[in-house]
Formats: C-alpha cells, structure tokens, sequence
C-alpha cells in the first residue's frame, strides 16, 4: 500500500542510533543519589508517580490557594508495585510550604471511558480548568487492554474552602489515530515498555495562536518493536475523522531506536522552544546503550527543524548506581524538573531489572531539580 505523503511544513528530526553514539564520549550527567530524607511519601497506603501542574498555556502553574493545584497518577499500594499501572486513576493535590498534600482522586466513578486513567496536562485559562488526560482499556471490560484514546473534560475551578472543582464535563476525544501516521492498536505483547502508544496529551500554543496538542505515539509507517514517536496535532475542522484536532508529522521519530518517548512537553526559553521526553533504557533498541532519563530538543518555532540537545539528546539520567532511581521528568517554565521516585536506594551499578517488591519503591513525588538551558545545551545547575 502506497501511504498519501505528509504535510510539508513539519520537518521530524529523526532520533538515531549514530546521535546515541555520542554518549560514549564523555562522562554521563547525572543527579545525587536520593537518601531517605528525599523520599517522603503522600500517604502509606497510596502509590503516586506521573505528576503535573495545573498551568496556563505556557506551562506556568497556577496559584491556588497559598500555593499549587497537582495532579498525578496515584493507585493503592499494592504487594507489587508495579500492579499500580492496571489501576491507575487521576489524583489531585495541593502544593504548599514545599509538601504535596493528597486531596482525592479527580474525576468521579465511571466519568471516564477507560478502565483506568493514564497520564496527561491541565490547562487553566479563564476560570476553566481543561484537563487532557489517556483513558486506557474500555470501561467495564473484563479483561485489561491496551487500548488508548486522548480526551479531555472541563470544569471550574472552585474558590474558598472545600471541593476544588465544580464538576466535570463528559469526556471528549480530542484526535483519533488512523493507522496512517500513528498505529491504532496499541496492544503490543501487554508487557510494560513494549505496548505501543497513543497517550500523554500536551497542549501547546503557537505564534500565530494556533493550538497543538503533542502526545507519545507510534509510527504506522515504520512498524517494528521499536518505532516511538513524539506525535503533533494541531486544533481544526477537517479531520473526517471527528477529532477535534488533526494529526501532523511527529516532532521526533525514533523508529529503529526506541518505542516509548513518554509525556513530550514543550518549555519557550529565550526566543526558543524546548521540547522534552522522557524514556528507559529498557526501551532502546539491541545494540543501543542509552540510559533511562530526560531528553529533549530545541528549535525555533514549533514545525522545526528540530536539533536534539546536547548532540544527543540526553539531558540527564538517573544515578550510575541508581539507575531506577526516578522517572516521568516534567519541566516547568522556570526551568525546574519534577519526576518521582520509582526504585531507590539498589547502589548496585550493574542493575538491569527493578527489584521485586515494596522495599525500594518510592511511590512519590521526588526531589524538584533545576535545568540551564543555553541555546542547544541543557545540563543540570544542581544535583
């Protein structure tokens, strides 16, 4: 089958394994090991990781209430940890004094079309709270899938005392792959870092004021094990299709190298944009060493050419001995990174598999550190 070309005005930056070479030629930047004083858990009875503020469109929180409206993924703890993802729904928490405090989960039973929620942004502009979110699976089904479809659903955003939200709107889905330029089934073996993607949906607005929405994908055209990209769709009418953005190139195409370029999210910078990833070096191709952390390019304006940071992409990773340390890296407008704490405290430097069971699980929200960005350069101003 001959596939229809794409629109020219998008210029992808192809990832390669030939810029991944690069790593070798000099030392790896990393953060410090957590100790146990970083690590200080939400609740004991709650898993929390995959964070995000509710922002205006250009990513800088909102003030609510003497500090911050969060959400993330949360789930209860189970004996494995890692059970937590079949459970996943979308929690909300308000950041105060430097301390993140639980106030329950978002939306109310069965809102959502999925059998559990994964993760996505908030955006906050005239008094509406949007928030764009991946429902995974299919409500009521009796055996999980993997199924994942973008919507989003709106509210207000309360004031004073009590609930912060009004009420939420039915869900809407936003765009719809058609297995031309993403993949439309996302099955894949079921096994965490092999299932293909259609989630993480970021909102970003151009110059012009035109409306994208990015989100982790998968290539239709270059099928594999390994064909992750960073998917782009702008707001429109002529999707024949119904949704109610329509699909453009990806940003980045990783195919032949990588099959998970999770929560792409773009920061502007002195006149530039700064586009970041998150990814584990259990998702690289064979042949390919590369270590689980934040990665990103830059470029001028949103349809590129997109230059990948540093001549490689790498921003930094987890700690040598720590490689499981933290994850889901999310950059902020002043240039500080959350993430949070998956395993910690192995110390062990030849660690390829997570540990089995609750003992170095984290389960939080980690460490805030901070980036410096200098045209195509990021590295770390803290540890």
């Amino acid at each position: 089958m001959t596939l229809p070309p794409l629109p020219s005005d998008f210029a992808t930056l192809q990832w390669t394994a030939g810029h991944l070479a690069l790593l070798s030629a000099g030392p790896i930047p990393s953060p410090r090991a957590f100790g146990p004083c970083d690590v200080r858990r939400v609740a004991n009875d709650l898993d929390v990781w995959d964070a995000w503020p509710l922002a205006s469109m250009d990513g800088i929180p909102v003030r609510w209430r003497g500090g911050e409206l969060w959400f993330a993924l949360a789930a209860p703890a189970f004996d494995d940890p890692e059970d937590r993802h079949g459970a996943a729904r979308i929690h909300h928490f308000h950041r105060i004094d430097g301390r993140f405090v639980h106030l329950g989960a978002t939306f109310p039973e069965g809102l959502t079309p999925g059998s559990r929620e994964w993760s996505g942004s908030a955006l906050y502009e005239d008094g509406l709270v949007t928030l764009y979110f991946t429902a995974a699976g299919e409500r009521g089904e009796e055996w999980q899938t993997f199924h994942q479809r973008i919507f989003a659903s709106t509210t207000r955003l309360a004031d004073g005392d009590g609930p912060a939200f009004t009420g939420w709107s039915e869900p809407v889905e936003q765009v719809i792959p058609a297995n031309i330029v993403y993949m439309s089934r996302h099955d894949g073996t079921g096994e965490l870092g092999e299932i293909k993607a259609f989630r993480d949906p970021a909102p970003w607005r151009g110059a012009q004021g035109e409306d994208y929405l990015l989100f982790t994908g998968s290539s239709a055209r270059h099928l594999g094990v390994h064909n992750g990209v960073i998917g782009c769709s702008r707001r429109g009418t002529n999707d024949p299709e119904g949704g109610m953005f329509e699909k453009l190139p990806p940003l980045v195409d990783a195919s032949g190298v990588n099959n998970e370029l999770e929560r792409p999210h773009i920061v502007a910078h002195e006149g530039r944009l700064y586009l970041f990833w998150s990814t584990q070096a259990k998702v690289f191709a064979p042949g390919i060493s590369a270590p689980t952390g934040l990665y990103g390019a830059v470029a001028d304006r949103i349809e590129g050419p997109w230059r990948l940071l540093n001549g490689h992409g790498l921003v930094f990773a987890n700690p040598e001995a720590e490689p499981f340390q933290a994850y889901s890296w999310w950059v902020l407008p002043d240039l500080s990174v959350t993430s949070f704490v998956d395993y910690w405290g192995i110390d062990d430097v030849e660690a390829e598999r997570k540990p089995a069971g609750r003992a170095h699980f984290g389960g939080t929200f980690a460490p805030f550190l901070h980036l410096r960005l200098e045209g195509e350069s990021a590295t770390l101003t803290d540890g």
